[in-house]
């Protein structure tokens, strides 16, 4: 009895943490909606001003980036391709190894990163705080 209550706490918990991803998940992509973005697209974006404030280069290869976000590989190459588009990242060759793509911000992106920033952050406070998100 013990163990079957202890095992549906753990259910519990995870679908919990479910619960508040899917919210948290809903409120950043339509707080982002009206900056142009999804919390995907502001994902990629994020890693790259944080690449570019830790070493200064601003360029990742894209396995790079897919090892920080949650996106399968063909899924993280239409979101920068899209990016692209939109002129808010750039892509490269990588000139060490002719196979590999790296991807920068723009000026362009990092000026829609740091107005969209605070926004995002905002939303994060709110639903992940303890006891705001329930």
């Amino acid at each position: 009895m013990a163990a079957e209550k202890a095992e549906q706490a753990l259910v519990d918990r995870w679908r919990d943490i479910l619960a508040l991803h899917a919210r948290t998940q809903c409120e950043l992509d339509r707080v982002l909606h009206g900056h142009g973005l999804c919390g995907s697209d502001f994902e990629v974006l994020d890693v790259l001003a944080e690449g570019a404030a830790m070493d200064g280069t601003c360029t990742f290869r894209v396995q790079e980036i897919s090892e920080r976000v949650h996106l399968s590989q063909s899924a993280l190459s239409r979101l920068i391709a899209r990016l692209e588009r939109d002129g808010l990242v750039e892509r490269a060759m990588c000139p060490q190894d002719r196979r590999g793509v790296r991807v920068a911000l723009t000026a362009q992106g990092r000026a829609l990163h740091g107005e969209v920033r605070p926004v995002q952050r905002a939303v994060l406070t709110r639903m992940l705080t303890d006891g705001s998100a329930d």
